[in-house]
């Protein structure tokens, strides 16, 4: 199988933290055997100008490669320009969350603007997409619903379980600097992103500090490179996920890799995710409840074991699944596909 990859989500030397989950999937299904080659659109470094004449782009990438498939990693205008450029081979496209459900609701209006043209885009992609994988069931019901759901896959983006894992927590806090003798809670998200709701965060903490637990500190997980997050999450009594909106939130299937407990409000698939893991709670989003969940969450002072249950979304399953659904959109071996949304939502 060969596939070209189309995403505007991947590290850079200017910007080595971005999309590593993507990179993290191409380098899985490389290991798997399926031959990839990458079409990199730079959005940060470029701005909206790396969209500009994107149709040919694609079309030269096409040529040039010969792929079977072509695979979108995100909506908007990028899946939007690549399904109405290519039409002699399937198109795959992966929606992550915003690119479906919007963002921030204090966005500026031309942010706001910007958000509801990528939504568009975005529906009219999967209309002409072979196939779409979306992250978590809450994209499922984003979908259009005049679509074939036939077509549709759910499929979590995967964890490297390898670097994921549990470390001694004092001798990551040792390497942090972080006093071994206080609560740490870890956001997991930069400040400057308003859907991410540090302020809950804060206000959460704050709340905690005066009722419960004078000495817990509250952590941002930001300027961090990627190689270092799995210290940061095994120094953390809990990580604390206050987001308005999120798809399938990465960096909480991490956690619990790492046997790290998560308090969240109902949000994206956590819920789905925590389930059944102890010391894990969903929470309303104020700081009162917030607060009360992390509480009973930081009264447990040994590790989780959560590790287990994630272990169906680590890398090499996830690129197994990746890989039979291009087998299914290029039609080379359909025995493999079963009922696709019911199919993978039972292997979860």
């Amino acid at each position: 199988m060969h596939a070209l990859v189309v995403t505007n989500m991947y590290p850079t030397q200017q910007t080595p933290d971005e999309g590593t989950f993507v990179a993290a999937q191409v380098e899985s299904l490389q290991e798997l055997g399926v031959r990839v080659d990458l079409l990199h659109l730079p959005r940060i470094e470029g701005g909206r100008r790396v969209y500009q004449g994107l149709g040919a782009k694609v079309r030269q990438a096409v040529a040039e490669h010969r792929p079977d498939v072509v695979h979108v990693s995100y909506g908007g205008l990028t899946a939007y320009a690549v399904t109405r450029a290519i039409r002699d081979r399937p198109v795959l496209v992966t929606y992550h969350g915003s690119d479906l459900i919007g963002s921030a609701n204090n966005a500026s209006p031309i942010e706001a603007l910007t958000l509801r043209a990528g939504i568009v885009a975005s529906r009219r992609a999967a209309r002409r997409a072979a196939g779409i994988i979306v992250v978590s069931r809450n994209l499922y019901d984003a979908l259009p619903p005049s679509l074939d759901y036939g077509r549709v896959w759910i499929v979590p983006m995967g964890v490297d379980m390898t670097r994921f894992r549990p470390l001694d927590r004092h001798e990551c806090q040792r390497r942090l600097g972080w006093d071994p003798t206080r609560k740490h809670v870890l956001f997991p998200a930069q400040r400057a992103r308003p859907e991410k709701r540090l302020s809950l965060a804060e206000a959460t903490v704050a709340v905690l500090r005066a009722v419960r637990f004078p000495d817990v500190e509250l952590h941002v997980l930001e300027g961090v490179p990627n190689e270092e997050v799995p210290t940061w999450l095994n120094a953390s009594n809990a990580i604390l996920l206050t987001s308005t909106h999120e798809g399938s939130p990465v960096v909480v299937k991490e956690a619990l890799a790492c046997d790290v407990p998560v308090v969240s409000v109902d949000v994206g698939d956590v819920r789905e995710r925590i389930a059944g893991v102890e010391c894990s709670f969903i929470a309303d989003a104020s700081p009162q409840d917030l607060a009360d969940k992390l509480g009973r969450t930081l009264e447990h002072e040994g590790r989780i074991n959560a590790r287990e249950r994630i272990a169906a979304l680590s890398l090499e399953a996830t690129a197994k699944r990746i890989a039979e659904i291009y087998s299914v959109v290029t039609g080379a071996k359909y025995a493999a596909a079963g009922t696709p949304v019911g199919e993978l939502e039972r292997d979860d």
